[in-house]
This record gives C-alpha cells, sequence and structure tokens, in this order.
C-alpha cells in the first residue's frame, strides 16, 4: 500500500535525473490516494506572490492539489517567506514539492522549510566511476536484468557519465538483450557504429542549428542502429546545456563557470559557441518538443523516427526565431 506524501517535500541536490525521479515518486504517491489530483508545475523565477495560497486553498470539488516549484532557488524573497510560513501549517488538500539544486543562493528557502519541518529527500552528484557503475547495476536489476562486470564497464565507457543518457542505455539493452544477463558481448552489438554518428553529432548539429546536417546524420544513426530513446537523451542534453550556461551568473569565468553547471571547462567552451542566436524563449520551445519527443519514442508515438525528425527541426527553428 502507497504511503501518502508529506504536506511538503524538499528535494535537493544537483543530480538531475535523481531529483526528476524524486519529484516522480512523490507525484505518484499523491496521485495514488486520489488520481484525479491536479499537477501544478511553476518554475522558481516565475512565481508571484500569493500563488502558492491560490493554488493550495480547498476546492469546491474536493480536489486535491500537487504543486511543484522547479529551480526554488530562484524564488524572490516574498514568495520564500511564503513558502515557509505554508510549510509551517500546510493544506490538508495540497503537496507541494520543492525542487532546489543546492549551492548558496536560495539558501534561507532551504533551511526556513527544514525548520519548518518539511520531509527532505537528498541527491547528490554521482562523481566517481564506481558510483556510476553502481547506477548501472541498479538500472539493470530493476529492469529484471543483471550485467556483467565487464559489460558495466564497456557501458560506461561507450556512453559517458551523463545518467540521462546511462539510464536509457540500461533501459535499452534490458529491453532488446535475449536472455537474464547482459554481457559485454551485448553492448559491443548494440553500440557498435556510435563512435561514428551518434546522438550527441545530432544534437550538436541540432543546437547550432544547421538542419540539413542534423537531419542526414539522425536517419544516418538511425539506420546503423542506434536507439531513438539514446537520440532523445542526447537532444536533451544538449539543450539542457544551453540552458544551464545560458542562465549561469555573467561574472562567472573559467573554472567557477565550468564547477556551477557542472560541466568541464572544454564543454563548457563549446556550448558557448553553440549559444550564439538562442534566446531563453527558444530553448523553453526546444525542451518542450525534447519532452514530447521523449513521450512518442517510448510508445506515445506509433513513428518514433518522424518524431525525432520533427523535433530536430522545432530545435533548430526555435533557435532562429522562425
Amino acid at each position: 500500500m502507497a504511503t501518502d506524501p508529506a504536506p511538503v517535500t524538499l528535494v535537493a541536490g544537483d543530480e538531475e535525473l535523481l531529483a526528476d525521479r524524486a519529484v516522480s515518486s512523490v507525484i505518484a504517491a499523491a496521485r495514488a490516494s486520489d488520481p484525479t489530483a491536479q499537477v501544478h508545475d511553476l518554475f522558481g523565477g516565475k512565481v508571484e506572490s500569493g500563488e502558492l495560497t491560490r493554488l493550495t486553498s480547498p476546492s469546491l470539488f474536493g480536489d486535491r492539489a500537487i504543486v511543484v516549484f522547479r529551480s526554488a532557488q530562484d524564488l524572490t524573497k516574498d514568495v520564500i517567506a511564503e513558502v515557509v510560513a505554508y510549510t509551517k501549517r500546510p493544506s490538508e488538500d495540497a503537496v507541494v514539492i520543492l525542487v532546489h539544486p543546492g549551492g548558496v543562493k536560495g539558501k534561507a528557502l532551504v533551511d526556513g522549510v527544514k525548520k519548518a519541518g518539511a520531509a527532505v529527500i537528498t541527491v547528490t552528484k554521482l562523481t566517481k566511476a564506481g558510483e556510476r557503475l553502481d547506477f548501472i547495476r541498479t538500472e539493470m536489476r530493476h529492469a529484471g536484468r543483471s550485467i556483467s562486470a565487464g559489460a558495466a564497464q564497456a557501458l560506461l565507457d561507450a556512453v559517458g557519465s551523463d545518467l540521462r543518457e546511462l539510464a536509457a542505455a540500461c533501459g535499452q539493452l534490458a529491453f532488446d538483450t535475449p536472455g537474464k544477463a547482459v554481457d559485454e558481448a551485448a553492448v559491443a552489438r548494440y553500440h557498435r557504429g556510435r563512435a561514428e554518428v551518434s546522438g550527441f553529432t545530432v544534437a550538436d548539429k541540432a543546437v547550432e542549428g544547421r538542419l540539413g546536417e542534423a537531419l542526414e546524420q539522425l536517419r544516418w544513426a538511425l539506420s546503423t542502429g542506434v536507439a531513438p530513446v539514446l537520440i532523445v537523451s542526447a537532444l536533451a542534453g544538449g539543450v539542457r546545456s544551453l540552458a544551464k550556461v545560458g542562465s549561469a551568473p555573467r561574472n562567472l569565468r573559467g573554472g567557477q563557470l565550468a564547477g556551477h553547471v557542472g560541466m568541464p571547462p572544454w564543454k563548457v567552451d563549446r556550448v558557448k559557441r553553440q549559444l550564439n542566436g538562442w534566446g531563453p524563449e527558444g530553448i523553453a520551445r526546444a525542451i518542450q518538443a525534447v519532452a514530447v519527443a521523449d513521450e512518442q519514442v517510448k510508445g506515445g508515438g506509433t513513428d518514433p523516427a518522424y518524431a525525432l525528425e520533427r523535433t530536430v527541426q522545432v530545435i533548430v527553428f526555435s533557435r532562429t526565431g522562425r
């Protein structure tokens, strides 16, 4: 039997995939007791004073509200004060989730809601290779499979350290590989050709606005066996990188900027070049397009290739403003 979530939950930490999963688990728990609960997904910088009170006020129809504040570090002082006061006396008809990446910004919110009694879920970035290997093994175990030590290392070498990429690769391996155990041969078969054309190649061309090249690389990647879910994951990573670097404080440089956005310096330099031509609204549209594609390639649509082509087009057009 599902446990009803706390009235207010703080998800704290800078590992995006784990934070997203924590949010999803709280939402699922809330909806287990009330399937009609309405989710309000908000971003910190756009939340106005009084909005929390309005969304959590009792409904005439008795519907439960689930309010998610993403990027809670960007909430204004007035809203932070409202959230902390609410946490002390939360509504029985609402579940509030605050997502904070850690760090100094918004620390008053974190300290305030903790002191007021919010439940806390901590998600920390996996920085060591051994932690990522454990993550791979856990993902495969949750899929009802096992993976050899050599295969796990081969997968990490082929895919890289991004947890979204690793999770997508594990899911696809579990789905496509027969038998209980996944070995090095299965990883080699599945990822053959990725060094030449990968989802990352497609993503780079798309965010740089090179539509013809992006579509050509996409079709070649699909023809050589790169799974649609991996391409979507790479597109998501490319667009998220634009958002991270583009929204970073302007006074940060070099290693400080790299540390703030959680990327190696060489990648930050590449993303800064790719940001040319992008604006906040365009990045938001691209993120929405990737989210739609993710749903379609995971069973929500009938033609993953078409969904990917359409997403690449939207990304390119979002950059140019068309």
